[in-house]
C-alpha cells in the first residue's frame, strides 16, 4: 500500500481508492477484528496523501461498519456483532461465551435509593420503598458492550450490597440469598440517544444512538426478583428473541 498504487487524476477521489483498499485488507482478512489501523499520520505516509484524505477514507470505512473509531485511542477493525438470545433464563456470561469471547465486568456502584414509579411497579413495591441498585459494566474480550443498573427491593434483600462486594457476581448473589433460579418475565428494547456518561463507559461517539432493555426477572413462584435498564452499544450487539425463550 504506498502512493504510487493510487490511480491519481483517474477519476476516481484519492479518499476512496484508500478506503477501499483498506476495505479490502478488511474483508480478505489482512487486517483482523480488533486490529489497530495505523495512525493517521501513519497511513497519509504510506499514500503519499495528507492526513484529512485518509481521515475522509476511515470516515468512510466507519459509516460501512468495517471498523470503529475510539476519541483519543484510534482506529481499531469492527468486531463480529454479538447476538444477545433473551431466552427464559438469560445470563450475561454465558451469552457472551456462547459466542467464543471472554466474557467480564465490573461492578461500578451500589447504592440505596428510594423506588421511583417504574421500578416500584416492576418489583411490586410501594413507590419510595429502598431499593439496593447495582451499576454494571459487561465487556466482551475486554471491549465494554454494555452498562447496566439492576435494582432489588431492600426489605426482601437487606443484605445484598455486602454480598455483591464479596462475590463480585449478582448471579453469585442471589444463590448466596436463596434464590437459586430466576427467570424472565417480560423484556422490553428500545433505541435512543446515549447519555454523555454510557457513551464514555462503552467507549463510543456520543451522537451514537444506543439499545436500551428493560427486563424484570421473577422466582419460581413468580415474584419479581429484579428489575434492570440495561443500554448496549448497538454496533456490538443486537438482541434477539427466540420464539417460546
Amino acid at each position: 500500500m504506498t502512493g504510487q498504487d493510487l490511480a491519481r487524476g483517474a477519476g476516481t477521489l484519492l479518499w476512496r481508492q484508500i478506503a477501499e483498499r483498506l476495505e479490502r485488507d478488511i474483508v480478505v482478512g489482512r487486517r483482523q477484528p480488533g486490529e489497530q489501523l495505523p495512525t493517521e499520520h501513519q497511513l497519509a505516509g504510506d499514500f503519499g496523501v495528507n492526513r484529512h484524505t485518509v481521515r475522509r477514507a476511515v470516515a468512510e470505512l466507519a459509516e460501512q461498519g468495517l471498523v470503529r473509531i475510539e476519541q483519543g485511542r484510534g482506529t481499531f477493525v469492527q468486531e463480529s456483532v454479538i447476538d444477545y438470545r433473551v431466552k427464559k433464563r438469560t445470563r450475561f456470561s454465558e451469552t457472551v461465551a456462547g459466542h467464543n469471547r471472554e466474557p467480564s465486568g465490573r461492578t461500578l456502584a451500589v447504592r440505596e435509593e428510594a423506588a421511583e414509579a417504574a421500578v416500584a411497579r416492576s418489583l411490586e413495591i410501594r413507590k419510595g420503598s429502598l431499593v439496593v441498585v447495582i451499576e454494571r459494566l459487561g465487556e466482551a474480550d475486554g471491549r465494554p458492550v454494555s452498562v447496566s443498573s439492576h435494582y432489588f427491593a431492600k426489605a426482601r434483600f437487606p443484605s445484598l450490597a455486602a454480598i455483591i462486594a464479596e462475590t463480585g457476581s449478582i448471579t453469585r448473589s442471589m444463590e448466596r440469598l436463596g434464590v437459586g433460579d430466576y427467570t424472565r418475565k417480560v423484556t422490553r428494547v428500545t433505541a435512543r440517544a446515549a447519555r454523555a456518561g454510557d457513551a464514555r463507559l462503552l467507549q463510543q461517539a456520543p451522537n451514537k444512538p444506543i439499545l436500551m432493555t428493560e427486563s424484570v426477572n421473577v422466582d419460581s413462584s413468580g415474584r419479581p426478583v429484579e428489575y434492570s435498564v440495561a443500554r448496549w452499544a448497538s454496533d456490538r450487539v443486537q438482541i434477539v428473541f427466540e420464539p417460546g425463550g
